[in-house]
């Protein structure tokens, strides 16, 4: 019985000592994100095939966007969106930028990423590169995304790509400041912005 006792015991210390470090570690990380710009760094290509780094989200508050341009809704929805909300909340252009990053470097080139945008937006800079430093750019954002073969059985066919719908936003320093959901109220949105820009 004294043996039973002192495996409980020990038991729960084990798993005391568990929840103690995943707190610590879960604080650390919101810590990470609250006091440092959010991201990695990163050496890619915008859309007129200049080199852009991690550098270009600080100076001006960020909207940051995640998509791909064979995308059938959420990405032309999201950056017809987009643009109507800066439109409105900074009509010149003097106070905020936007990015769209694609997570689909296979298809999408700066070239591609840069008249697919543009379509769009005059606003909105696309953002593209070599695959593998992509992704570890959209990694390191803690962005999802998955690709999905359009047949089953032939998965090294055409594909859509599943990933993050939201956009993200980021202070004057690149810190993380939260998000606009996919389909949130243009006036929330809005107000989102205007609230970005006050700081």
């Amino acid at each position: 019985m004294k043996t039973l006792r002192l495996v409980l015991w020990i038991a729960v210390a084990l798993v005391a000592a568990l929840l103690g470090w995943l707190t610590l570690e879960m604080t650390k990380t919101k810590e990470e994100v609250a006091g440092g710009p959010f991201g990695v760094p990163f050496e890619l290509v915008a859309q007129d095939g200049k080199p852009i780094t991690e550098k270009a989200f600080t100076g001006k508050p960020t909207a940051l966007f995640f998509g791909f341009t064979h995308c059938p809704e959420v990405c032309p929805t999201t950056l017809f969106e987009m643009n109507g909300w800066l439109t409105k909340v900074d009509p010149d252009g003097s106070k905020l930028q936007a990015y769209f990053v694609t997570v689909d470097p296979e298809r999408d080139t700066p070239e591609l990423i840069g008249q697919y945008v543009g379509n769009v937006s005059k606003r909105i800079t696309g953002i593209s590169g070599p695959v593998d430093k992509v992704l570890d750019m959209v990694k390191g954002y803690r962005v999802y995304y998955r690709k999905v073969p359009l047949d089953e059985e032939k998965p090294d066919g055409d594909y859509t790509m599943d990933h993050t719908a939201s956009v993200f936003l980021l202070d004057a320093t690149g810190r993380f400041v939260g998000t606009i959901a996919y389909g949130e109220n243009p006036e929330v949105a809005e107000q989102k912005l205007a609230n970005l820009i006050k700081g």
